[in-house]
């Protein structure tokens, strides 16, 4: 089976809106875009480098599609092969009811129940099937125990106060473990968790 990673980008309140600008996702109302950018350096470029070298297929919500077909298929592989070169190559499923005919190479929008979906995507074989942001359809999986195998989470030292969280109120509980940790020279924690089911709680 291929395993279902999902990265994100995250403000220490658990904010995932609009990391990269101030126009990427001002939904809500949302007019603090653009906070990820004072603490992108090397380590983090690193850190994404790899990740995106696993990748055998990419799994979108309908925003974060859009975003990236915005940007990434005017850049080449030689300009740059890992990320460029994957996203413009290989399988990109995208989770949407609204999207019709797409017009980036190589993308196929899932039909019926996306979850159900999700499962036949990772009974295939091959290499790591890649979420990226995509932050209601990360809360969608998350409510659904074993869909999401890893979490790779960015943290950025700031606070927003408002703005779209990854963990929203309700969210369903869950154990995690972490498997990887590093902070890179800009300040930003980047750890990777595997789910481990239900917490388990206690008194001290």
């Amino acid at each position: 089976m291929a395993q279902l990673t999902l990265t994100t980008f995250l403000t220490l309140d658990g904010v995932m809106q609009g990391p990269g600008g101030p126009e990427e996702d001002p939904r809500d109302g949302f007019d603090l875009g653009g906070w990820l950018v004072p603490y992108a350096d090397e380590g983090m470029a690193r850190h994404v480098a790899t990740w995106f070298g696993r990748a055998g297929a990419f799994l979108l919500g309908r925003v974060t599609y859009e975003i990236f077909q915005a940007y990434w298929p005017q850049v080449s592989a030689e300009e740059d092969p890992v990320v460029a070169g994957r996203l413009n190559s290989l399988p990109k499923y995208v989770a949407s009811t609204t999207l019709q005919q797409p017009q980036w190479e190589h993308t196929t929008v899932l039909e019926g129940d996306t979850v159900e979906a999700v499962r036949r995507l990772k009974e295939q074989p091959g290499d790591e099937i890649q979420i990226h942001g995509s932050g209601a359809l990360a809360r969608s999986l998350m409510a659904h125990d074993g869909l999401i195998d890893v979490y790779r989470l960015l943290v950025y030292p700031v606070v927003l106060g408002r703005g779209r969280r990854l963990f929203p109120e309700g969210a369903v509980p869950t154990a995690l473990r972490l498997v990887e940790s590093d902070t890179t020279p800009a300040g930003v924690a980047v750890h990777t968790y595997v789910p481990e089911g239900r917490p388990v709680f206690g008194s001290v």
